[in-house]
């Protein structure tokens, strides 16, 4: 199932999209559904934390939902489709972007944050502010999306706890991330350069887990104004994503609604920029960016069988 969140008539809606329509799940919800399950299905995290109940509830109303229930797709205006308050991050999680940056050493997974202040949806605007950034970046990332609570999971079961998948953005301020020394050597400010305004687009569809047979053998693209800037797969991350659940969990009790975001493969328009360390690596498949995102730039992230989430740049 693929569900979004979307505004029809001026009024927030809950959904599930079949096929060029969008199913209202609150309208198309079966008669006699509990209380505590109608309001599930209006809500993206309330759904989430109705674990199998609400899952029941859901199908049950998309396999019964008339055409009074229906939306046309092109008549949605999607939103993100959910709404985290927190974004938990793992960089330099692919060896090629690893590879086409200042060298890092470390043992686990980079953690950092970024706030939910930045979330914005498919179709809106990614703003380019000069008093933040000059140098603005993309990064299609694989989202996990948490649906049962715990800590310390291990990571043989943290599939248990994995509710579904959408795609991120984490559109980055690399002149705010990274400072080069005289020597080479590089000092990373996660906090400016990963927050800002419109910092973490987020779509179409939050994609249910059943969906997804392999998880770890998915493509990864990125393409800006039609170029394929970045191609890779979900197979070559360094810490796959029950290894991060495993890891994030030993520092918070993750809750439903909770997401992390995966890291990103190369071809990053940082690997171009050799003030900032870029190393440019040669490679024949994708196209080497010239330079960062600019006005009426068109970015294109798409992950196989999870979602393409189009987002176009404006200056402020």
């Amino acid at each position: 199932m693929r569900f979004v969140r979307y505004l029809c008539g001026g009024a927030l809606r809950l959904g599930a999209l079949d096929g060029g329509s969008v199913i209202d799940l609150l309208d198309a919800a079966p008669l006699g559904t509990p209380p505590a399950l109608l309001a599930a299905l209006s809500d993206a995290t309330a759904l989430i934390a109705a674990g199998d109940a609400g899952l029941k509830v859901a199908r049950a109303a998309i396999a019964g939902a008339s055409s009074a229930a229906r939306t046309p797709l092109a008549n949605a205006r999607l939103l993100a489709p959910i709404l985290p308050s927190l974004i938990l991050c793992s960089g330099e999680n692919y060896w090629d972007h690893r590879e086409e940056k200042p060298e890092v050493t470390r043992k686990d997974p980079e953690f950092f944050l970024k706030t939910g202040l930045g979330v914005i949806g498919p179709g809106d605007s990614i703003v380019l502010d000069p008093a933040v950034t000059k140098k603005l970046d993309y990064e299609t990332e694989l989202l996990i999306v948490i649906g049962k609570p715990g800590r310390h999971i291990p990571a043989d079961r943290a599939y248990e706890h994995i509710w579904g998948y959408s795609v991120m953005n984490d559109v980055t301020a690399r002149d705010r991330q990274v400072t080069l020394r005289a020597d080479g050597s590089s000092v990373y400010n996660l906090g400016p350069g990963k927050n800002f305004d419109t910092c973490a687009p987020i779509g179409p569809a939050i994609v249910t887990a059943e969906e997804l047979r392999d998880v770890q053998n998915l493509q990864v693209r990125t393409s800006v104004n039609g170029e394929l800037r970045q191609s890779n797969s979900t197979a070559k991350m360094i810490w796959t994503c029950a290894q991060l659940v495993e890891f994030f969990s030993t520092f918070l009790t993750l809750q439903p609604g909770v997401v992390i975001s995966t890291g990103t493969p190369g071809g990053t328009a940082w690997g171009s920029d050799a003030e900032l360390g870029g190393k440019k690596p040669m490679r024949k498949d994708v196209v080497t960016a010239s330079g960062y995102l600019r006005p009426g730039d068109e970015v294109v992230c798409e992950i196989e069988g999870v979602g393409r989430l189009v987002n176009r740049v404006v200056a402020r």
